[in-house]
């Protein structure tokens, strides 16, 4: 690769992209595959997350102490931080989070030697997506993420996304049908790229 072209893959946000669900059929994986080729898309470098690939026993602070942070959960912090921006896809279970978002979540924000406080979260952007075959599309659950988010340091912008309806909500490519869905979809990733590449931009100009 050029210099040039290193130059400008190297100035790209890197946006992480997953969801709360390791589901085979889930709905909220495939919006989270419909948000990354939208960030894609608008000139992020995209990280596609399978949390299934990043499997962790449930958070113990005893198991922790005797045995450190488990690989995966090392692996997965890792990318959180290196990436400038998240986009997180929320199933809603009993009007809330799922235990796998929030274990995921709660094993990357504990800290390590020589590492900033919250280092994985702190300064981070955040685009929140849904999807339920219920009426309100996850809303619900997007509250208590975005509060979880919010209290770790992570910037949640306030547009987000709840598809309703989901099992009919899907075309058979992975598309929405709906366009107005889709177009909300788009619009979300691309203020994710946006506000990362503005608050990268602003961090390297303060060296």
């Amino acid at each position: 690769m050029s210099a040039p072209a290193s130059a400008a893959a190297a100035s790209k946000p890197r946006v992480a992209v997953f969801a709360g669900s390791i589901r085979a059929a889930s709905w909220n994986v495939r919006l989270a595959v419909l948000a990354a080729a939208a960030a894609e898309e608008a000139g992020a470098d995209v990280r596609r997350l399978d949390l299934r690939e990043y499997a962790m026993p449930l958070f113990d602070e005893d198991a922790e102490a005797a045995e450190g942070m488990p690989g995966n959960a090392r692996r997965f912090r890792a990318e959180l931080i290196a990436a400038d921006g998240f986009i997180v896809a929320c199933p809603e279970y009993n009007s809330s989070i799922t235990p796998l978002l929030k274990n995921a979540i709660d094993w990357a924000s504990r800290p390590q030697p020589g590492d900033p406080q919250l280092v994985a979260f702190r300064g981070k952007v955040a685009g929140l997506l849904a999807a339920s075959p219920g009426a309100l599309g996850g809303l619900r659950g997007l509250v208590t993420v975005r509060s979880i988010l919010g209290n770790i340091g992570v910037l949640v912008l306030p547009d987000q996304h709840a598809v309703s309806k989901a099992h009919e909500a899907f075309a058979a490519d992975g598309s929405l049908k709906d366009a107005a869905a889709q177009q909300a979809v788009g619009r979300v990733a691309r203020e994710v790229v946006r506000v990362s590449a503005a608050l990268r931009a602003a961090a390297a100009a303060r060296g």
